[in-house]
């Protein structure tokens, strides 16, 4: 148990890729009150796929875990990975696994939809993004070329923070925030498509209805859960938009977060559209826009560099020319699915720790790359990065982003953004105000502050060069 209560209770969810946490919050004040986490399995090889079963388990392991005060929330909202393909059937149980945002198979599927409607900047003046193998859209192509029987079974489609919403209030809604991940919501009419939904014979009876910012999902009516029957629930949202929420985001302030993905994002008043496919155009879950860019490697692939070298996370190394790419799932930014680990410019007297500094370097790279296409008239060109997810702890991540970017550098004290944003939506609906101004109010982005450095140009450059003229191999 945390802090004492002040004001009226909410639960945040956060179902990700690993796990589920949830957090009992002060609605008034932020403090947490109680905590609870369960893991969840992935399965292995090619395909990224979870039972969606075990997160409605999970979900009831972790408030289990918050104990009484569980039992005292008002209000609760889930907060989800994005792009998951969850498909029931007419009983509401899964058809076959879940297929998760980092299962890239659908790169073929990816490459033929967009050829065929019209190309990248068509999707992009759309939907506002083009649809990558990791969005929804393309893995439902997938599912119907290669499973087709599993296709013709399913009788809904969710997105994974929409499955236990549904659970939790028996509604079938989702949110536009996680919705705009799909690549069958238009941002240009913040709407389901029909034209695309045909195109890959998707009945649009399936989907579930999107709620606008600040509606109500419902109530909790699930048996079997510690959470007090007709507590309001949020209509919830996608992991990226929770987290925005979390800090309580004002347009333009830039976002870098180090976790299994690696993810930067900014809070925009302009609707984006950008026809490299680079920055998907997603909407928050106000009413606003959150142009992101996500990679696939981050701390896990660094983590497993460290591991083969035998040395530790932090034993990183200044000096030497080598540059090491560490596109060990493949990558999807750049658009690289088939990628592998690249290193160049290894020499003898390369040692381990430079080696390990240059996977942090890759990994930071690409994320900054990507940060300045994201970046619109909102933001303020020398806003210090709000560096967030599990690598802010770490010092050779910190380190390693304040070299490369030449910014100054926040990390929030606070931990858990994604279930606090939800808390923060759940909250915001339960007092009627702007979850972002509740986040505010909570004070979640305070933290420890680290000036800007001088930006290191030569191993940008390295770096730029390398991913260049290295293409065609991360093609293979």
């Amino acid at each position: 148990m945390g802090a004492q209560s002040a004001g009226p209770l909410v639960v945040g969810v956060d179902s990700s890729t690993q796990s589920t946490k949830a957090l009992v919050v002060d609605a008034v004040t932020g403090a947490v009150i109680a905590r609870g986490q369960a893991p969840h399995t992935v399965s292995g090889g090619a395909g990224k796929e979870s039972d969606p079963r075990q997160w409605w388990q999970a979900l009831g392991e972790a408030l289990a875990q918050c104990g009484d005060a569980a039992r005292q929330a008002s209000a609760v909202s889930v907060g989800g990975q994005q792009h998951g393909l969850v498909t029931l059937d007419a009983a509401g149980a899964p058809v076959r696994p879940a297929m998760l945002w980092n299962d890239v198979r659908p790169a073929p599927q990816s490459e033929r939809l967009i050829a065929e409607r019209g190309g990248a900047k068509a999707w992009a003046d759309r939907v506002g993004s083009v649809p990558g193998p990791t969005f929804t859209v393309t893995k439902w192509a997938w599912l119907r070329a290669n499973e087709p029987a599993a296709a013709a079974a399913t009788a809904a489609v969710r997105l994974p923070h929409d499955y236990l919403t549904e659970r939790l209030t028996g509604e079938a809604v989702t949110d536009r925030g996680d919705a705009s991940g799909t690549g069958w919501w238009a941002s240009s009419t913040e709407s389901y498509d029909a034209e695309i939904l045909a195109h890959v014979g998707l009945d649009p009876e399936l989907l579930p209805r999107v709620a606008l910012p600040g509606e109500a999902a419902g109530t909790v009516h699930a048996d079997h859960l510690p959470l007090p029957k007709g507590a309001l629930v949020a209509v919830g949202t996608g992991d990226n938009m929770a987290a925005a929420l979390g800090l309580g985001l004002r347009p333009g302030r830039p976002v870098l977060s180090l976790g299994t993905s690696g993810t930067v994002y900014a809070v925009s008043t302009h609707r984006p559209s950008d026809p490299t496919g680079t920055v998907a155009g997603f909407a928050d879950a106000r009413g606003d826009w959150l142009p992101l860019v996500c990679t696939l490697n981050c701390t896990l692939a660094v983590d497993r560099v460290a591991a083969l070298l035998g040395r530790d996370r932090e034993a990183v190394e200044d000096g030497g020319g080598v540059v090491m790419l560490p596109f060990l799932d493949g990558e999807r930014t750049p658009n690289l699915p088939g990628a592998s680990g690249l290193v160049h410019g290894l020499r003898h007297d390369t040692t381990a720790g430079q080696l390990l500094q240059a996977a942090y370097d890759g990994a930071v790279f690409t994320l900054l790359k990507a940060l300045d296409q994201l970046l619109d008239a909102d933001a303020e060109p020398d806003a210090p990065l709000l560096l967030i997810g599990g690598g802010a702890r770490g010092r050779a991540w910190r380190e390693t982003v304040r070299r490369l970017s030449g910014r100054p550098v926040v990390v929030p004290e606070a931990r858990e953004l994604v279930a606090l944003g939800a808390a923060a939506q759940a909250a915001g609906l339960l007092l009627e105000e702007d979850p972002a101004a509740v986040a505010r109010r909570w004070g979640t982005a305070r933290g420890a502050e680290y000036e800007a450095r001088p930006r290191d140009e030569a191993a940008r450059e390295r770096l730029a060069a390398t991913l260049a003229d290295g293409e065609p191999l991360l093609r293979w």
